[in-house]
């Protein structure tokens, strides 16, 4: 299993992209905005892939401050996989599983109490 795994990731590197340069030319009230296609360029540009899927901790790191202060940097995990698609994660996040399965809880009915006479 663990070679199928091996196979599906074509490619694989962590970055620290620099968000500064590209968003203080934006005005204050799309600097965040900003940031994630900055963020964009550099991975399509380095991952040589245009089809590039963000990650909700990402996004809202990014948006952390609101969308006049992004940060000025921001490190990620950068996995493509065999059909060029790039996957991006905040640096330090473990992948989490598609859907963890639910737990389901038993029903304790409730033990009649015997009357001893």
């Amino acid at each position: 299993m663990a070679k199928k795994q091996e196979k599906e990731k074509l490619l694989e590197r962590t970055y620290n992209v620099p968000l500064r340069k590209g968003t203080r030319l934006a005005p204050n009230w799309r600097r965040t905005k900003k940031a994630v296609s900055v963020l964009r360029e550099f991975l399509a540009k380095h991952m040589k892939s245009d089809n590039i899927k963000l990650s909700k901790e990402l996004n809202e790191k990014l948006w952390q401050h609101g969308i006049k202060n992004p940060p000025h940097h921001v490190k990620v995990n950068a996995v493509k996989d065999e059909k060029g698609e790039v996957k991006v994660e905040l640096f330090g996040q473990e992948e989490k599983s598609k859907k963890p399965a639910k737990e389901t809880k038993k029903v304790v009915e409730p033990v009649a109490k015997k009357e001893t006479a």
